[in-house]
């Protein structure tokens, strides 16, 4: 490990160091252990039984963590590569944004494969919305029609020209 000294040129390095230099006085209750926090036991490895994705900025998955569905279907592929890319990588969010997309789309498909046709109306809260809110209820309804037609319009035309 690299000699804390080399990062003394940073602007705000080891700013919390200093116990006397505490910047989140007189908000906190500084206690005087605060700064043992970098001597602890790291707890043991929580059993892995299940495929866990986790940053390719770190060498291992974390000591413990919440017991996670393993990702399936095309949702886990897309999950799967936006962990090839770094977290400050914005195809990372972007893959993970798509793959939840993705992912509810899928549990609609796996609820109607089980005979369960879900309210969808209802479980996005359009009652509610409709109940507090008909002006916003409108407005999304009027542009779902517009780009909709938008859309459709575009399509059509882009099949007539190759005719």
């Amino acid at each position: 490990m690299e000699n804390a000294e080399n990062y003394s040129e940073i602007k705000g390095w080891g700013i919390d160091a200093d116990p006397e230099n505490e910047p989140t006085y007189p908000i906190k209750n500084y206690t005087g252990v605060d700064h043992d926090r970098l001597n602890y036991e790291r707890p043991a490895q929580q059993p892995v039984d299940v495929e866990i994705l986790h940053s390719n900025e770190r060498p291992t998955v974390s000591a413990v963590f919440g017991t996670p569905a393993p990702p399936a279907g095309l949702s886990g592929v897309i999950r799967r590569f936006a962990f090839k890319f770094s977290e400050g990588n914005w195809m990372h969010w972007l893959a993970l944004l798509a793959a939840d997309r993705v992912n509810a789309v899928e549990g609609i498909a796996a609820d109607i494969g089980r005979g369960h046709i879900p309210n969808i109306l209802a479980e996005r809260g359009w009652r509610a919305m409709w109940k507090h809110d008909r002006k916003l209820v409108i407005r999304k309804v009027t542009t779902a029609v517009v780009i909709t037609s938008v859309a459709v319009l575009l399509i059509r035309k882009r099949k007539k020209r190759r005719r």
